[in-house]
């Protein structure tokens, strides 16, 4: 089987957006805690907009439908808001805590794909999102639940909010990915939040105050441009509820690279839990049987 047509390409191309993504977390994290939120987010999305326009604009690309510009600006002025609270949330809770808690996400938009995209939920997907939920649970443990005094509630709620909207946006992800190409989606994304941004400058922007600020600024655009072409890609070649358990690999990620950067511990309950996740993904990945009435179309092109 060609590997253009192979249904395996989605979860690979998936996988390595949901990684780059993880790469601009952490980049992202430290850029907030040294410049603030606002500012880490704006310089993200400035340089994410150049790098995009770069690869769109010199194409002379047609004028975006209807439909598609509707979607362009609700899924950004969705994204400008929940990727503030997502950055807010990484400044006043651990990496690993927010990455776990974001985690309820996907199980929320894989039954949101039923009645907004139409999709058959199969018995794969649902065994898929509880050993990748599971995974997660075995992971953060008690940490993810424990409620005390030194609980930063500002910082869980930011990110509990996040995941609601994250999960709309996966949604919004797989209609969008169907009817525009990966480079229209990520350069009116990061133009439109870009913009959305330009009218709070005077009062919150600041300018990154060295070389290692701007270093960062620039490596989470590129890497953010990255992710969300590989995502975009993958949404147009695959329905949402066989990519959605992808996201639990996030979490892998973050344990290692706690464990390589930051010489933290990766804990037997880490490896069990890292191993559900990963069987979630494989289960996730088994081709489905075509729903009564369908017929396997060409692959659209990127």
């Amino acid at each position: 089987m060609p590997l253009k047509h192979s249904h395996f390409l989605p979860i690979a191309l998936a996988l390595a957006g949901v990684f780059l993504f993880s790469v601009m977390d952490a980049v992202m994290k430290a850029q907030a805690l040294a410049m603030g939120t606002f500012s880490a987010m704006f310089w993200r999305n400035a340089m994410g907009a150049l790098f995009a326009a770069t690869l769109y604009l010199p194409f002379r690309p047609k004028k975006p439908s209807e439909a598609a510009f509707k979607l362009h600006v609700g899924r950004s002025a969705l994204t400008a808001v929940m990727m503030y609270l997502f950055f807010f949330g990484l400044t006043r809770i651990p990496l690993a805590q927010a990455i776990g808690l974001t985690f309820i996400a996907p199980i929320i938009a894989l039954f949101l794909a039923a009645p907004f995209l139409g999709e058959r939920i199969g018995p794969n997907v649902k065994l898929a999102a509880l050993l990748g939920f599971g995974g997660v649970m075995v992971v953060v443990g008690g940490d993810l639940l424990s409620i005390n005094a030194n609980t930063d509630l500002l910082g869980v709620s930011a990110i509990v909010a996040f995941s609601v909207m994250y999960a709309i946006n996966l949604i919004l992800q797989r209609k969008l990915a169907l009817i525009a190409k990966p480079k229209e989606i990520t350069f009116y994304q990061n133009t439109f939040v870009l913009l959305l941004m330009i009218p709070f400058a005077p009062l919150l922007l600041l300018m990154p105050a060295n070389e290692l600020q701007w270093g960062g600024a620039i490596l989470a655009g590129l890497v953010a441009i990255g992710s969300l072409i590989l995502m975009s890609i993958a949404y147009r070649r695959a329905e949402a509820q066989q990519l959605i358990t992808t996201e639990y690999t996030a979490f892998i990620w973050a344990a290692l690279f706690g464990w390589w950067i930051f010489g933290e511990t990766v804990s037997p309950q880490t490896l069990v839990g890292t191993g559900l996740i990963m069987l979630g993904c494989i289960v996730s990945a088994r081709k489905a049987t075509p729903r009564f009435g369908h017929t396997p179309t060409e692959e659209p092109s990127p």
